[in-house]
C-alpha cells in the first residue's frame, strides 16, 4: 500500500473533501489545512511527502506561502488555483513549485502530475543515470543515448538536456532555463532558446514536428515528458 502522505493547502472545504476523497482512493494519506498559516505549520512539525498549495488562500498568499515554504522544504509542490494567466503561473514555477494546475481539474490529470513529481524527487535524490522511455542520460559521463544508440550533442545541447530531464515532467519557465544554461544576461533571449530547443528535438524526437519528449508549455516555458 503506498505510504505517500499528502498535505492539501487549500480554503474551499468542498475542493479539500474532493481531493482527500480522490487520494485516500488511490492509497495516499492525506492532512488539510484551510489557510496559508496552518498549512506552514503542519508541514514544519510533520513534512509530508507532497504539497497541493491554492494561490488563493485567505490570511496570506499562496505565493507568499511557497516562498517561505521552499527555503526549507524540499519534496514537491503543486500549486492547485483557478488563477491561469501566465504571470501567476510562472511567478510559481520560479518560486519553486513543481507543478501548476488549474481548477476545475481533472482527478486523473491531477494523479499523473503528482506520481511525476515524486518519482522526479527520487530521482534527484538518488540517480545519477536518468531514462526516460528511449531516451537515456548519464549525468556522470555526460552520455545522451536514444533506443541505446550514443546521441551526438553540443555542450550546449547537452546542457540543456540533462537539466530538462533532471526535472522530467516538470515545467520549466523561459526565464529558469535561460538563466541555468546562458546566464542572467540571457534571460529574455527566448528566441535564442527556441533554436536550441529545436536542435535538441530533431536529435532526440522520432518526430521533431510532434515531439513526444520536450513539450512546449504555451507562453511559459517547457517540459520533458
Amino acid at each position: 500500500m503506498n505510504k505517500t502522505e499528502i498535505l492539501i493547502i487549500d480554503d474551499e472545504a468542498a475542493i479539500r473533501k474532493l481531493l482527500q476523497i480522490a487520494l485516500e482512493s488511490n492509497g495516499y494519506k492525506v492532512r488539510e489545512a484551510s489557510n496559508g498559516k496552518e498549512g506552514i505549520i503542519m508541514a514544519a512539525n510533520h513534512p509530508p511527502d507532497l504539497i497541493l498549495l491554492d494561490i488563493g488562500l485567505p490570511d496570506i498568499s499562496g505565493q507568499d506561502v511557497l516562498h517561505q515554504l521552499k527555503d526549507w522544504y524540499q519534496k514537491p509542490i503543486i500549486i492547485l488555483s483557478a488563477l491561469d494567466n501566465e504571470e501567476d503561473i510562472v511567478k510559481a514555477l520560479d518560486n519553486g513549485a513543481s507543478d501548476y494546475l488549474t481548477k476545475p481539474f481533472r482527478t486523473a490529470e491531477l494523479m499523473a502530475r503528482i506520481r511525476s513529481s515524486i518519482r522526479r524527487g527520487e530521482t534527484e535524490n538518488n540517480d545519477a543515470n536518468i531514462v526516460c522511455a528511449d531516451i537515456e542520460i548519464d549525468l556522470v559521463s555526460r552520455i545522451v543515448k536514444r533506443n541505446n544508440i550514443i546521441v551526438k550533442l553540443t555542450a550546449t545541447e547537452y546542457n540543456l538536456m540533462a537539466l530538462l530531464m533532471r526535472y522530467q515532467g516538470k515545467v520549466l519557465t523561459h526565464q529558469y532555463i535561460l538563466r541555468e544554461i546562458w546566464g542572467l544576461s540571457y534571460q529574455s533571449e527566448t528566441q535564442y532558446l527556441r533554436v536550441f530547443v529545436a536542435q535538441l528535438r530533431k536529435k532526440i524526437e522520432e518526430n521533431p514536428n510532434q515531439p513526444k519528449h520536450i513539450l512546449t508549455e504555451s507562453g511559459v516555458g517547457y517540459r520533458f515528458a
